[in-house]
């Protein structure tokens, strides 16, 4: 914070001073609270210039294609921690020490099971529902088996519903998965650890117990970090805004997974292997380079550049890297799909139209090339993101719900029709 101030002159009225904070790092924000006590307020479409909140929690630098986690680079958590260790920084600010971490995956370990009258809320789905959909359900529904730790203002009841949650949601995944698939269930082990569990509830059936290939495992989790938390993002201020209201966090959540299913936000990494196999063949690759240069063809290219990114996606090296390792481990280098994204992937590091409009492969260009490799249906993409997001959604909550807070209360600059008197229908 600061005492430096900004100056607002308005056509026939008092200038208006406006207090200007300045944070640990990053832009300076002007409150403009004041404009509500003139008559005013400020207009800015998909809040691109408004900061709703002060957090703690994580900084990006678009500009600079940095990403911190409490501080924490997103490379060196994605290279040195692992997904349950990162879930912990978001939510309390520090690493854990060798105690703090055991007593956390223990006990997050200790409640992966859901209660078992929960697979008689999945039949109720059409047995061809979409798993988001199935997700955006059952998620919600977790409100209704644990009234236990409802009261919102209860640090104790926020902290085992957190604990629930994110135990909880690899578990909910499979199960999608399993229901839209015509499998049975599969329940988790206490003897893998967290991304070894989900790649056991997804691939395992009672016939066969899936191998798990650590390459894999190792994959999966680092897709779960690269996908922890991304600062305010659509369902982040979902989950927030729905929180200022003092619903549930089971609920918030849900609301959150709502907002992800998106395709301008979660569904990005479905849409990249749609665009794949929209091409088809590496002899069309050309062809649809081309499209994407011309500004009057509609097509885009998927998983290429960033809204917030104007520079690479720090989060697209670790994956980038993690994708030939698992393309290698499968002995899929020569997949006809795989094939044509390392070619769109040369082409965007080599060719001045994307180095210029810097359309960098994203993380959800790699990220759906690693779970496409994996065998993961396109349809889990968006499953497997709400689960790696889930963290950061809990922290972001549980921040704003742990100070003071207002509800969320965007205003609009209306421009329908003015104050008119109603017609009888026999003078319409």
């Amino acid at each position: 914070m600061s005492d430096k101030k900004a100056t607002l002159t308005l056509e026939g009225k008092d200038a208006i001073e406006l207090p200007i904070y300045s944070g640990s790092i990053g832009p300076d924000v002007i409150d403009v609270g004041a404009l509500t006590s003139q008559g005013m307020f400020t207009y800015d479409p998909g809040f691109v210039s408004t900061a709703a909140c002060e957090s703690q929690i994580t900084y990006i630098d678009g500009g600079k294609g940095i990403l911190l986690h409490r501080g924490y680079p997103i490379e060196q958590l994605a290279n040195e921690s692992d997904f349950l260790e990162t879930c912990w920084l978001l939510w309390n600010g520090e690493l854990p020490t060798k105690e703090e971490k055991e007593a956390f995956v223990d006990n997050v370990t200790m409640h992966t099971m859901v209660h078992d009258q929960m697979n008689n809320f999945f039949r109720g789905f059409r047995r061809d529902a979409h798993p988001m959909a199935i997700l955006c359900g059952v998620v919600g529904a977790l409100s209704a088996f644990y009234h236990d730790s409802l009261d919102i203002t209860n640090e104790k009841h926020r902290n085992i519903s957190a604990i629930r949650l994110i135990a909880k949601m690899p578990t909910l995944a499979a199960m999608a998965y399993k229901y839209s698939v015509g499998q049975p269930f599969i329940y988790p082990r206490n003897d893998l650890n967290y991304a070894e569990n989900f790649l056991h509830m997804m691939f395992s059936t009672p016939c066969e117990e899936h191998k798990i290939s650590p390459t894999l495992a190792d994959a999966m989790d680092k897709i779960f970090v690269l996908h922890a938390d991304h600062e305010q993002n659509a369902s982040t201020s979902t989950v927030r805004l729905t929180g200022s209201t003092g619903a549930n966090p089971f609920a918030c959540i849900s609301a959150g997974i709502a907002a992800l299913w998106g395709p301008s936000h979660g569904g990005a990494n479905e849409a990249v292997l749609t665009m794949l196999d929209e091409i088809g063949d590496v002899s069309r690759i050309d062809e649809f380079v081309a499209r994407a240069k011309d500004k009057n063809d509609p097509f885009r290219l998927m998983g290429f550049g960033h809204r917030v990114y104007k520079n690479f996606d720090p989060r697209a090296k670790v994956m980038k890297e993690t994708a030939d390792k698992v393309l290698a481990e499968l002995g899929l280098e020569d997949d006809p799909s795989l094939a044509i994204a390392k070619r769109l992937e040369q082409i965007a590091l080599e060719d001045p139209y994307f180095i210029e409009k810097k359309l960098y492969p994203n993380v959800d260009f790699y990220s759906g090339i690693i779970l496409k490799a994996m065998g993961i249906p396109t349809s889990m993409f968006t499953v497997i993101f709400a689960l790696g997001r889930t963290p950061g959604w809990i922290a972001h909550w549980n921040e704003m719900i742990g100070n003071p807070y207002k509800i969320g209360r965007p205003r609009q600059l209306y421009t329908g029709s003015a104050q008119r008197d109603f017609v009888p229908l026999d003078k319409r």
